[in-house]
C-alpha cells in the first residue's frame, strides 16, 4: 500500500509540474470534501480544471484512464460543486485526467474534458 501511496503521490507531482509547464496555476493539491478527494485543481485563463490523475507502472490491467469510472467521476463531481460553491465561482469549468504511466521514459496523456 506504501508503495501504491507514493507512486500516486509522485504521479500527482509529475501531473503538477506537467500543466505549471503548460501555463496553469495550480490552486489546491489533495482537496478533501467529505467522501470526495481531487487531486488538482487548476486555472488556466477563464476556466477552472478539475484534475483526476492516475499512475501506474505498466498497462497488464488496463489504461490508467480506465480506472476513472462512474463512482469516481461522481464524487468528483461532488468534490467540485462543494469548492465551486466555497469560492464563489461563477465562470466555466472541465474535468481532466491526467494518465501517467511511469516506465523507463515517463509518458504523460492528458485528456481534457474527460467527463462531465
Amino acid at each position: 500500500m506504501v508503495k501504491n501511496n507514493t507512486l500516486g503521490s509522485e504521479g500527482e507531482q509529475l501531473a503538477s509540474d506537467y500543466l505549471k509547464k503548460k501555463g496553469w496555476e495550480i490552486l489546491e493539491m489533495n482537496y478533501r470534501f467529505s467522501r470526495s478527494e481531487i487531486d488538482l485543481i487548476a486555472s488556466k485563463d477563464d476556466l477552472l480544471i478539475f484534475v483526476e490523475v492516475k499512475t501506474r507502472t505498466n498497462t497488464s490491467f488496463g489504461l490508467p484512464e480506465e480506472f476513472v469510472d462512474e463512482k469516481k467521476a461522481e464524487n468528483i463531481q461532488k468534490g467540485a460543486d462543494h469548492y465551486i460553491r466555497e469560492i464563489d465561482w461563477k465562470g466555466n469549468i472541465r474535468f481532466d485526467i491526467i494518465a501517467i504511466i511511469k516506465k523507463r521514459a515517463m509518458e504523460i496523456k492528458h485528456i481534457e474534458d474527460a467527463f462531465c
